[in-house]
């Protein structure tokens, strides 16, 4: 797999295609408000709260983010949230529900027990949870108290997701983040005494002074809080695209071959405590519902990752937010000034996106069936899709000749074998028209 780059690519995670780069201005508040109103009335969506506030900064952290130890900011924002709600109930068709709602950050978990309330009443209001709905929230144990857990759950949070990144004290010193497994343990506790059962997890691999060692430390620790859903990511190190990743000294960070031996690491101390795997870097109880979704052939990715959401719409609410329709994808303005003047002038802050055209949705689909199922079926895609067979064929041909051995290919589609796995951001760029050569994507191990 060296030879075929695996250690020196950089290529897109795919959570969305195209990726956010190529989106582009041709996409503002006009095109997005007529994509809300073409949604189908009664159907249920997807909704994405952004809240871009935290405490302190992470270093590690390229989430689009800004500190603040004021509640003033934070109060104010939450006026502009509660307007762009506004704006949205007057262009959703009527009878719209709820299937996920998930609020991510920056630190949701910053706004107060009140503020908390508001938010989500006023979600309620505009938009009702559909039967077997799931309300996620991104909590920092850092961040969160037995006033703000009372808030969540009284909202109706059923699931909740905590960033670990690594329970080592030098790798958390130097990447900015303080975070102790006493602190995290006593949170989930606070968390499942309110009959929150259902917990994602997030851990790092990449980070500097990583080492098996530690990363098997870590595991452990992280695998005695017993977590439904892990995702084990790559540390994505670009400080030209993050500033404040320039604190972190990328001389101690591993080599892509060391990378590689970390996820090792990782994903065998899952897999040996009964996990499943799901896709490339998560990984579920059994009971879970993307272990469900997985092994029913209805596991989809989005901006959060993995999902068994089966919604074509999400709606994304705050700065920066991304919202994703069947026509294509919009971008909130990604300052919160930008979004605030837009909001407060009455018109959605809507900056940039992406309308589908020519063969984007076929090839969306394929990388997405790649990066969920390994495979991509050629039945599938000849029936849901405009497609010739000779057009499919071709371009299998051309993918099984850039990664051989690597891929097989036949009559039901094109599959990728264990043995090449690592290799699966790669061979989903394989299926990629747009041009990477101007933008920075993280390594593909």
């Amino acid at each position: 797999m060296a030879k075929l780059g695996l250690f020196d690519a950089k290529v897109p995670r795919y959570t969305s295609y195209p990726t956010a780069p190529h989106f582009s201005n041709d996409v503002g508040s006009a095109r997005f408000a007529e994509w809300i109103g073409k949604i189908e009335p009664g159907r249920p969506v997807s909704l994405y709260v952004h809240v871009p506030f935290c405490r302190r900064l992470c270093w590690f952290c390229a989430c689009r983010t800004q500190g603040t130890q004021s509640d003033a900011p934070v109060q104010a924002y939450l006026r502009t949230l509660l307007d762009e709600l506004d704006l949205i109930a007057a262009a959703l068709p009527e009878g719209v529900t709820l299937s996920r709602l998930h609020w991510g950050g920056g630190t949701p978990t910053l706004l107060a027990p009140d503020m908390m309330t508001k938010l989500a009443n006023r979600i309620q209001d505009i938009t009702p949870f559909a039967e077997g709905a799931e309300f996620s929230v991104e909590i920092d144990p850092n961040e969160i108290d037995e006033a703000r857990l009372d808030a969540l759950a009284a909202a109706g949070m059923n699931r909740a997701s905590i960033g670990i990144q690594d329970f080592d004290e030098q790798i958390q010193n130097t990447i900015g983040r303080i975070q102790s497994y006493d602190v995290t343990r006593d949170a989930i506790e606070m968390i499942r005494a309110r009959g929150i059962q259902s917990l994602n997890a997030d851990i790092l691999y990449g980070l500097p002074h990583q080492t098996r060692e530690r990363m098997t430390e870590s595991v452990q620790k992280l695998l005695s809080l017993n977590p439904d859903r892990v995702a084990l990511y790559g540390y994505a190190h670009v400080p030209w695209m993050a500033r404040r990743q320039a604190l972190i000294p990328s001389d101690h960070l591993p080599t892509p071959e060391e990378r590689l031996g970390l996820y090792e690491t990782a994903r065998r101390l899952f897999l040996w405590d009964g996990f499943e795997e799901i896709g490339i870097d998560h990984f579920a109880a059994p009971s879970d519902g993307l272990a469900i979704a997985r092994k029913e052939g209805r596991l989809r990715r989005n901006f959060q990752g993995y999902t068994d959401d089966s919604s074509d719409v999400l709606i994304g609410v705050g700065a920066s937010a991304i919202s994703r329709f069947p026509q294509g994808y919009a971008q909130n303005a990604p300052g919160t000034s930008a979004h605030t003047t837009a909001i407060h002038d009455g018109a959605f802050s809507t900056a940039r996106g992406h309308a589908f055209k020519d063969e984007d949705i076929v090839r969306a689909r394929m990388i997405e069936a790649l990066m969920c199922d390994f495979r991509i079926s050629r039945p599938e895609i000849l029936n849901d899709h405009d497609v010739t067979e000779t057009w499919l064929d071709s371009l299998f041909a051309n993918v099984a000749e850039q990664f051989p051995n690597m891929v097989d290919v036949g009559e039901n589609g094109l599959f990728i074998p264990a043995k090449a796995r690592a290799l699966t951001r790669m061979i989903a760029r394989a299926f990629d028209v747009y041009d990477l050569s101007k933008n920075g994507h993280s390594s593909a191990i």
